[in-house]
């Protein structure tokens, strides 16, 4: 089954959970992150991303740079460990983590999360990828992902166990929205998905067949957004 349709039916699960008042409320900060103009700012395919150097879930500081000298990198950009969601996704990206490293590309997962509990998120879902921290979400914002939980949303996410404060050290209530890139070992992006909605994901068996047809040195890039909002 592929990460798609895991999503898809964890969608209709989680829907047939929440009160109506609630989905309601999640459908209306979905429009309203989709009409933001949030995607009109991220960086697109042939954009130089920015160099960064960012703790791991141990705290060892890892630097993009040097993650570039071994070829291309792919980064995934996730809410946190306390969303299925993306639980679900870091989950698809370790299985496909040996065709991703042996198409030599390396994989990184990046959320606002503090290392501890990045660290977290990694021995829960058994990852062998590094898992970094972008606390305050610099990051994220220079790559135009940043937005805001609306003060609505704030307490139906209390009322699930979710505590954005205590997960990401920080009081503003800020997130990426989900986004997975292909670096190429100069920088410049050569793929991207970036999409507002939370339900929505590269699926990873895509994400090879790119890496597969990736040409570092003709620098063509293609790219797949995707503006769909949550039911």
């Amino acid at each position: 089954m592929s990460l798609s349709q895991d999503l898809a039916n964890l969608n209709i699960e989680l829907q047939s959970m929440l009160p109506e008042e609630a989905k309601m409320v999640f459908k209306e900060a979905g429009m309203d992150l989709l009409n933001s103009g949030i995607m009109e700012h991220t960086l697109k395919e042939g954009d130089a991303i920015p160099k960064f150097a960012l703790p791991n879930a141990i705290g060892q500081v890892v630097d993009i740079q040097d993650l570039l000298k071994s070829g291309p990198v792919v980064i995934s950009f996730y809410r946190g460990g306390w969303c299925p969601y993306c639980s679900l996704e870091l989950q698809a990206l370790q299985k496909a983590l040996p065709e991703i490293q042996a198409n030599g590309a390396t994989l990184v997962a990046i959320s606002p999360e503090t290392p501890d509990n990045s660290l977290s998120t990694r021995e829960k879902n058994n990852l062998g990828f590094e898992v970094l921290s972008d606390q305050g979400n610099k990051l994220a914002r220079d790559f135009g992902l940043v937005f805001t939980v609306p003060e609505k949303v704030r307490p139906i996410y209390q009322s699930l166990g979710i505590d954005l404060p205590a997960a990401n050290g920080a009081e503003t209530f800020e997130l990426p929205i989900p986004a997975t890139y292909i670096v190429n070992s100069d920088g410049a992006i050569a793929y991207s998905f970036v999409s507002p909605d939370y339900t929505q994901r590269q699926d990873p068996a895509e994400l090879i067949t790119i890496l597969k047809n990736l040409d570092t040195t003709s620098k063509q890039s293609r790219r797949f957004n995707t503006y769909r909002t949550s039911a």
